[in-house]
């Protein structure tokens, strides 16, 4: 279901949403994240480097398993 880890940057998270886009580092493209794939305890914030994986859903891609790097 998850692809390989890919790199990129939290291009904004709206904590009391509970959602956001993370910036793949190669292709540029923006990719869906909920909190609930946040795998980093610590949280994540705007700007954050982190490590992600992909996963195909009904409405199509979206992150999960971040890590900051």
């Amino acid at each position: 279901m998850s692809n390989s880890i890919s790199t990129g940057r939290v291009k904004f998270f709206l904590e009391n949403k509970g959602y956001g886009f993370v910036t793949d580092n190669i292709s540029r493209t923006d990719h869906f994240f909920h909190f609930t794939g946040i795998a980093d305890k610590e949280g994540i914030q705007k700007d954050d480097a982190v490590q992600y994986e992909l996963e195909n859903t009904d409405k199509g891609l979206k992150a999960v398993n971040i890590k900051k790097v």
